[in-house]
């Protein structure tokens, strides 16, 4: 395929080796604010994510400003004073950010040498490094710019052109891969020059022939890509912008997937920021990085926590379910949740009676659902001893082969139960908890309801331990269950009360956490 759009790689012989950028570190540059090392890490491809003004495309205009190209002028030569100029509002004065990046210099191969770009502080200085000493890549920059429909550029209303039908090697693959990415059956590939000496690409499809003044903005995108990618030497950098800019969802896939094999292919190195949070479900050939600014500090996270999504899709993700006998049960649950900052992970289900657990559970097994993150929690005053609850899972998980002992295994490590004292109900010992406390030490409604539980001296049915409580001070279950459980916590007892259940949610709650290895 022929030079047929200003910016796209021109093909030559020259081989490039051993270029690869590792990672960068910016400590002040635009809106980031001393981030820690985003790495470009194991896979080929780095798409990164985040809310808008997080500074994404910050990131890609520092990046493609690190090298220059080579002495046959392959690649863009961008410069800091292009993506950063002056203005009376941003001198960028204190500007800062390191890259660590392998390259071969006069036949020597240099690895992991750590690079300082930046401007000073003082008014009038210059960027730094000095763009002569910079490193030799192959670098294309595809912004939003180059996504804008050719036809929106053009003044003219009537074009003439000289149509020819491109056969070469590259332009017959670029076809190929178009067909796939866009579900269209292309037939040729055409190039088409002006009377100016201008040219454009252009396609036949059936029994239509169009240049890209027709084309949408989609498919203009898809063939700007992949000549970028099918052109582009080995070892080449590609940074796009808003890689999934204008394409709908199967398209957005498998042009990643094209570009995938060619980077592999051809020792590319891609770099694209997106707002698509389906690429997530990319991770395994893709290095997802996700980037937030909170309270004045930028982070960069590397993998994809419920947190990522949220910011991405406005949705909230409750990936951890806990299984619960009622509604006390669940206030409970719903305070140890609280106390680990998890109530935004948490979903939590009532199974009704006790003995309903171990077949919900085995349900799930047998569906082969993933069953990493749920959680069975029993009262703890029914099925206490392990060996009658796992009496209870061989009745529902019969069978003696290897798969049946493993589902069994599975299921008895995901029940847990409150830890209570014998022949007591969770109400009955809130209620101890409660009337155990010093009405003293608390003020207004908290030194009520000590008095209220305190004159419950005895009930035949436990649950009244708590519903008198609520008829006592003419308050509704919901509500009384909140203030019940928030006063049940001051007692010693309650880190006892709770501790088995509390041992089995925190650690997937801290799984679920973002948090920063780099500094």
């Amino acid at each position: 395929m022929k030079d047929v759009k200003q910016g796209m790689p021109r093909r030559t012989e020259t081989t490039f080796k051993g270029q690869i950028l590792h990672s960068i570190k910016i400590d002040k540059l635009k809106c980031i604010n001393n981030i820690n090392t985003i790495n470009f890490f194991p896979n080929p491809i780095t798409a990164i994510l985040g809310p808008n003004g997080s500074g994404k495309s910050t990131i890609l205009h520092a990046i493609a400003c690190i090298y220059k190209p080579d002495e046959d002028n392959n690649g863009e030569d961008h410069k800091l004073v292009d993506f950063f100029p002056r203005s009376p509002d941003a001198e960028w004065n204190g500007s800062s950010f390191s890259v660590c990046l392998s390259y071969r210099k006069a036949g020597q191969l240099i690895n992991n040498e750590v690079k300082e770009y930046g401007k000073a502080n003082e008014r009038g200085s210059r960027w730094t490094q000095i763009y002569a000493r910079r490193p030799v890549r192959a670098v294309y920059y595809l912004g939003i710019d180059k996504c804008v429909p050719i036809i929106e550029s053009e003044k003219k209303n009537n074009f003439i052109y000289d149509t020819t039908i491109l056969s070469d090697d590259l332009s017959r693959i670029i076809l190929k891969k178009a067909s796939y990415v866009l579900n269209k059956r292309y037939e040729t590939l055409n190039d088409h020059q002006l009377p100016n000496g201008r040219r454009l690409i252009g396609v036949s499809l059936g029994n239509v022939r169009y240049s890209s003044l027709s084309m949408s903005a989609g498919e203009q995108k898809v063939f700007l890509i992949l000549n970028t990618i099918f052109s582009a030497k080995k070892n080449a950098l590609i940074i796009i912008e808003e890689i999934d800019l204008l394409l709908h969802e199967a398209a957005l896939k498998k042009l990643i997937q094209v570009i995938n094999e060619r980077a592999r292919v051809k020792n590319l190195q891609i770099i694209f920021t997106t707002h698509r949070e389906s690429v997530i479900n990319m991770s395994n050939i893709l290095n997802v990085r996700h980037i937030v600014n909170i309270e004045e500090r930028s982070y960069c996270f590397d993998e994809t926590k419920p947190d990522a999504i949220n910011r991405l899709t406005g949705d909230r993700v409750s990936p951890i379910e806990i299984y619960v006998e009622d509604d006390v049960a669940a206030s409970i649950v719903s305070k140890i949740c609280s106390s680990l900052k998890a109530t935004k992970y948490i979903k939590i289900i009532r199974y009704g009676a006790a003995i309903n657990v171990f077949t919900l559970l085995s349900a799930e097994l047998l569906k082969n659902r993933n069953v990493e993150n749920m959680i069975y929690v029993l009262d703890g005053d029914t099925f206490i001893d392990e060996a009658v609850k796992r009496e209870r899972l061989n009745k529902v998980l019969t069978g003696t082969d290897d798969q049946a002992i493993s589902l069994r295994s599975t299921a008895e490590s995901k029940i847990t139960q409150f830890n209570l004292p014998a022949g007591y109900t969770p109400e009955k010992y809130i209620h101890t908890m409660i009337s155990s406390l010093n009405e003293n030490d608390f003020d207004g409604d908290l030194s009520e309801l000590i008095e209220a539980a305190r004159s419950i001296q005895y009930e035949e049915e436990d649950h009244n331990y708590i519903n008198g409580l609520f008829e006592s001070l003419g308050i509704n279950r919901e509500t009384g269950l909140v203030r019940i459980i928030d006063l049940a916590v001051k007692a010693q007892e309650w880190t006892d009360f709770i501790a088995p259940v509390y041992e089995k949610i925190k650690p997937i709650v801290d799984s679920l956490n973002e948090s920063i290895v780099n500094r």
